[in-house]
């Protein structure tokens, strides 16, 4: 289990990006989607990037952003990668990758077994897949929910053409089974180690990051 590489999404202040950070993560991500509680302005990203050390990768997540959008996080903050949580056609992915030079991770929304065809589509383009649970029908937040999917749909399943994380409700309680029972070599985690939204805590990342010890 200590091979599971983890990421720490929807970081908002300077002791969250330093408790990811101890704890060992391979990714920090942040959140550029007015609607989300752990949103963030370019000026606040770039700060808090400036806080992260090599070998860490920094992830923008982005919700259908315009080229003019993501310009302006590009120019300020300092990425290793792009992660698109919207609804994004194959095509605008490859457009991304290319314009802006950065590697991409898609995600991908699962709630049965017909959501994994997407997997092979995205895996043309992408560079990594974040398979996330499907939000609920008018739910405002495409991830982040803190819900989980079925976890046996990916049974089995564990060799695709690109690299792969697991997200959708994973906490320091359920990540060994989840990463288990998946096969997963990489998990995302954000409202699974907050203590109100927004607000990641760090005894939280340290036990999510023990539990996969």
């Amino acid at each position: 289990m200590s091979d599971v590489r983890f990421k720490i999404c929807g970081l908002t202040a300077s002791d969250h990006v330093r408790a990811a950070v101890e704890a060992g993560a391979g990714y920090v991500g942040f959140v550029f989607f007015p609607k989300s509680p752990r949103h963030l302005d370019v000026s606040q990203a770039a700060e808090l990037a400036q806080m992260v050390p090599p070998g860490v990768a920094k992830v923008a997540l982005v919700v259908n952003a315009t080229d003019e959008e993501l310009d302006s996080i590009v120019s300020a903050v300092p990425l290793d990668m792009l992660q698109l949580h919207g609804k994004e056609s194959p095509e605008r992915v490859s457009e991304v990758r290319d314009r802006f030079g950065l590697p991409v991770m898609k995600a991908i929304g699962v709630a049965e077994a017909e959501d994994l065809d997407a997997i092979d589509l995205y895996s043309e383009v992408a560079d990594q897949l974040l398979i996330d649970a499907k939000p609920p029908r008018g739910a405002e937040l495409p991830g982040g929910n803190g819900l989980a999917f079925d976890w046996r749909l990916l049974a089995g399943r564990k060799y695709w053409r690109r690299p792969w994380m697991l997200a959708g409700g994973l906490t320091p309680q359920n990540v060994a089974e989840a990463a288990r029972m998946t096969g997963a070599r990489q998990v995302d985690v954000s409202s699974g180690v907050e203590s109100a939204p927004g607000v990641k805590d760090a005894t939280l990342i340290g036990e999510f990051a023990a539990a996969l010890q």
